[in-house]
């Protein structure tokens, strides 16, 4: 007796428990259910609801993640492991009297969605649904509220611009797994067929701390296998054929009048010091059709930049597209070198180059502080901004796109972390090429804000 008695706390150790869910009443206080996000058509005549819940379950916890050049991905899946999904969709017609908000229809059982992206005519939205093992590309009718799978579960969404739609609002640029993709190595219980080595050249240089780099050979090779993709043009009936070969494509953006695509790759050599953003890669314009244009940036490895958060690399650098214009590329040059240590009067110089992209870019304005974008209106009238970390200072620029030689006027000059000095932000609309740009009516421009002030919260439309 005395045993059994000595023995009965080791059995009860043995219990196999679940996880446990407290009472009712305490769920209901943490598991309430999320205000759903809205998208809106740009003549707001629908709205689509979009619904998640409010945690991650077990199951999505527990998967097995990769950490490969600053990226955090699903192996099994081939989307980023840290992935935003969404389970319920609605729509809701605005325009009608007395519309009904109408769940989708047609949508896979237990679905995982995200990437969004509406049609360039706003009557459809494609997104993805992520399976147990892959991706695949769907597409919402708004109008009826119904959704169909274009393709199977074979999409590439680990670096991002997974699908993009061209401009006849028929077909999807979209990156599947490349055919070439080899097995992952097993990094855990792979033996090495050799020492990991690093090479410095007596040069001195500071680096931040990034996470999730590369550390050997064995993480090159999974990392071209999950990066690389093929490019397919997908049409709306669910056929497809294969628009550029394989590569390690990054970003992915069309022109404003949809004839041209910016096409970033990543190449080689990898580094174990910085993520892959910053490893060598190629950005070159090509047609519709995947006819190359232009190479427009062919950026090298950047392992080391001047000390300092505003430095950055020499060459064109934030290359985007002119949102008021068919085929235009903006971008930035350094003109301290991109070292924030040296005293110069303007740290960027902005410039744009029009199709076909092999012509002596014009020059826009320059800087005071490190360029940080521009929100452009029309022909006569846009405003860039710039700011500075180190002293916190930002400055807004009114200029005449079509003048470069006159002076832009400095609209605030101001510290970005003061909200009682924040003006707000301009309002915009959507132009004839579905791009955001400036409102203005009578020559005027406006602002809305949260007007934060010592007397209280005072929101305005200036």
């Amino acid at each position: 007796m005395l045993m059994t008695a000595l023995l009965s706390p080791l059995l009860t150790a043995q219990v196999n428990l679940d996880y446990q869910k407290p009472p009712a009443e305490i769920l209901e206080l943490v598991d309430v259910p999320l205000a759903p996000s809205v998208l809106l058509d740009n003549k707001q005549e629908h709205m689509l609801l979009l619904y998640r819940d409010a945690f991650k379950s077990i199951d999505e916890l527990s998967k097995k993640e990769m950490r490969l050049g600053g990226l955090r991905i699903d192996p099994a899946t081939s989307i980023g492991s840290r992935t935003r999904y969404y389970n319920k969709l609605s729509v809701k017609n605005l325009v009608e009297e007395d519309a009904v908000v109408k769940e989708v229809s047609g949508l896979p059982k237990a679905p995982k969605l995200a990437n969004f992206s509406w049609s360039p005519d706003q009557l459809k939205m494609a997104f993805t649904h992520t399976t147990s093992d892959g991706v695949e590309l769907w597409v919402l009718d708004i109008e009826s509220a119904t959704a169909t799978k274009l393709t199977e579960a074979k999409i590439n969404a680990n670096m991002g611009d997974a699908i993009n739609w061209f401009e006849d609002s028929q077909s999807i640029l979209v990156k599947m797994i490349s055919s070439e993709r080899e097995a992952l190595i097993d990094v855990g219980n792979a033996v090495p067929t050799g020492p990991t080595i690093s090479v410095a050249d007596g040069k001195k240089a500071q680096n931040r701390t990034y996470q999730d780099l590369l550390q050997n050979k064995n993480d090159e090779h999974n990392f071209v296998q999950l990066a690389l993709s093929e490019l397919y043009n997908v049409e709306l009936d669910g056929s497809s054929e294969r628009w550029m070969g394989s590569a390690m494509y990054d970003n992915i953006s069309f022109s404003p009048n949809g004839e041209y695509i910016m096409i970033t790759r990543v190449e080689r050599p990898f580094s174990y010091l910085v993520p892959y953003y910053r490893f060598p890669s190629n950005t070159t314009i090509y047609t519709k059709s995947a006819e190359k244009v232009e190479t427009v940036l062919e950026s090298p490895l950047i392992e080391d930049l001047p000390k300092g958060f505003m430095a950055v690399e020499k060459g064109r650098r934030n290359l985007q597209w002119r949102a008021d214009k068919a085929a235009t590329l903006v971008f930035a040059l350094a003109l301290d070198e991109g070292d924030p240590q040296n005293e110069v009067e303007f740290r960027d110089e902005v410039f744009q180059l029009d199709a076909p992209f092999n012509g002596t870019p014009v020059s826009l304005l320059k800087t005071i502080n490190r360029y940080g974008g521009i929100q452009w209106c029309n022909d006569e009238v846009a405003v860039a901004r710039d700011q500075w970390w180190n002293s916190r200072n930002t400055k807004s620029y009114l200029f005449n796109p079509s003048d470069p030689k006159s002076e832009p006027v400095i609209l605030w000059d101001r510290n970005y972390q003061d909200r009682y000095s924040d003006p707000g932000r301009f309002v915009t609309r959507r132009n004839a090429f579905g791009s955001r740009v400036l409102t203005i009516h009578n020559n005027r421009l406006f602002l809305i804000g949260s007007g934060y002030s010592e007397k209280g919260q005072f929101p305005f439309l200036d």
